[in-house]
């Protein structure tokens, strides 16, 4: 009996109605074009490598069975391109060879299709290897056409929607996540040998805390209460340092902020997080450096990365400078000497810096640092010493109650890291949280809400502490030239598409 087809609102013309006809054509031969497995025993990348000396011409006695997507079909079938994860291998399929039912098989496949063959190895004359079959099995039909150059669409963000597709056609988006899996496979390894334990936390939070952010919001049916996606997994993480789970914990981690989309912002993002006890931010300053550069090193087999036209050096020791100082350098200002919001907020006017809607001293700085000095910051530098203002989970700056010890790191103008030594005074952080209540009593929404349990918790005892947090998806864009944060995200948030379109 041919399966009945029902044509979706998407369908690809007369290319997919002929694919549609060659299924019952299979049909009628017998033939399931979605089989349950197959038994396929070597890579194409192995092959190439273990016959890389076979001389041109020359046929070996060794069968073997591939699988891949046909990616060419040349001569009627008789030379097929066969693409695997590892890599392609030519398939040479003659009639000298295949049976008879095997041919009428070998006819109706198509570009796209996944197929696996059984043979022995062979170079041709022209010294391309090839597996020259002697049975064939349809793995699966493909209805849709690939496009022919991928690349050329007017509407990039196809790439993004139709991701699976992106990744048929372009080898360099494969590696791009392949490359994101090493990464962060390293990160785990490295912080192992470190002595850190992987933890995980909740995603699902009761309120949202550990960042200046929105959240988002759902709504638990059984319990009747709101609950909020993780904005960052810190006041769990210190819970669990409280408990004394591990001196050294990390999580790597998937948090959501209901913000902004832009080259290096995705509502949904990974992020790795850590704590380490005893130790402040100057331990972090050096943990960052050395995950960093180790990870360049084995990953990519250097620490001079190209990222656009600059050659970044990610070798330690990376250079440090404070917030306060750089602004100084590049304004003039010492704002160190300026201590009411609204002289700030001149003083940023007379740079060409429009600090009106800032709230507090701290936000001024940040303001003026963001638009005059960020974007200089090219090569790996250490900011330091952030303003209390806006950093109501660092411990106060030893030398300077109005700092923290708080630093972000820079490489190419952008966060990639931000770490603190930890406040672990309860009487403290409930104040840095009533600041934060009344910011957002003034109109912030990013701000965060008192914690009660967590304060808790920290009524309870927890050591000093240094903490760091480090966004992946930044990192893997450095790490792999990528312009822009959806092209290392597999499936990054999209505008709905309108139907119409």
């Amino acid at each position: 009996m041919t399966q009945q087809i029902h044509e979706p609102v998407t369908a690809g013309g007369q290319i997919r109605q002929n694919r549609i006809q060659k299924l019952a054509d299979l049909a009628d031969k017998g033939v399931n074009p979605y089989p349950y497995s197959f038994d396929k025993n070597i890579d194409a990348a192995d092959l190439q490598k273990k016959y890389a000396d076979l001389p041109a011409g020359e046929e070996t006695q060794d069968f073997y069975s591939v699988a891949g997507r046909v990616m060419a079909i040349r001569n009627t079938g008789m030379f097929i391109d066969l693409m695997d994860a590892s890599g392609k291998i030519q398939v040479f399929s003659h009639k000298e060879n295949l049976s008879e039912d095997q041919m009428k098989i070998l006819k109706l496949l198509d570009i796209g299709d996944i197929v696996g063959f059984y043979g022995s190895v062979r170079r041709t004359p022209r010294g391309e290897l090839s597996v020259k079959s002697t049975k064939l099995k349809l793995l699966s039909k493909s209805l849709l056409p690939l496009p022919e150059k991928f690349h050329g669409l007017t509407d990039v963000e196809t790439r993004y929607r139709q991701r699976y597709v992106d990744m048929i056609i372009n080898e360099d988006v494969r590696k791009t996540f392949r490359t994101r899996s090493q990464i962060i496979q390293k990160i785990r390894e490295y912080l192992t040998n470190q002595g850190f334990m992987e933890v995980e936390t909740p995603m699902l939070q009761p309120q949202a805390g550990g960042a200046n952010a929105r959240p988002f919001i759902t709504h638990h049916n059984t319990l009747d209460m709101d609950m909020y996606l993780r904005i960052a997994p810190e006041l769990y993480l210190k819970r669990l340092m409280v408990g004394g789970v591990s001196e050294k914990i990390f999580e790597i981690n998937r948090s959501f902020r209901n913000e902004g989309i832009d080259t290096r912002h995705n509502p949904e993002f990974t992020m790795m997080e850590l704590y380490q006890a005893y130790v402040d931010y100057n331990e972090m300053m050096v943990l960052t450096e050395n995950l960093v550069s180790t990870i360049a090193q084995e990953v990519l087999g250097t620490m001079k990365i190209q990222y656009g036209e600059n050659v970044l050096d990610l070798t330690p020791p990376w250079d440090r400078k404070t917030m306060l100082g750089s602004v100084k350098d590049a304004t003039g200002i010492d704002f160190n000497t300026i201590y009411t919001v609204e002289d700030a907020k001149n003083k940023a006017k007379s740079v060409g810096v429009n600090a009106d809607d800032c709230d507090n001293w701290g936000q001024v700085v940040e303001r003026v640092f963001e638009e005059k000095i960020e974007p200089s910051l090219i090569q790996p530098v250490h900011i330091l010493d952030y303003p209390r203002d806006i950093s109501p989970l660092a411990k106060v700056h030893r030398d300077n109650d109005r700092l923290t010890e708080r630093f972000e790191t820079r490489v190419n103008g952008w966060e990639i890291a931000n770490a603190f030594s930890e406040l672990t005074d309860p009487i403290d952080q409930r104040m840095r949280f009533e600041a934060q209540m009344q910011a957002k009593a003034n109109g912030d929404e990013e701000a965060m809400p008192i914690d009660e349990d967590y304060i808790c918790a920290l009524e309870h005892g927890v050591p000093p502490m240094g903490g760091l947090g480090i966004g992946i998806d930044r990192l893997i864009m450095l790490l792999t030239n990528s312009p822009s944060i959806r092209d290392v995200i597999a499936f990054p948030t999209l505008k709905k598409r309108d139907k119409a379109g």
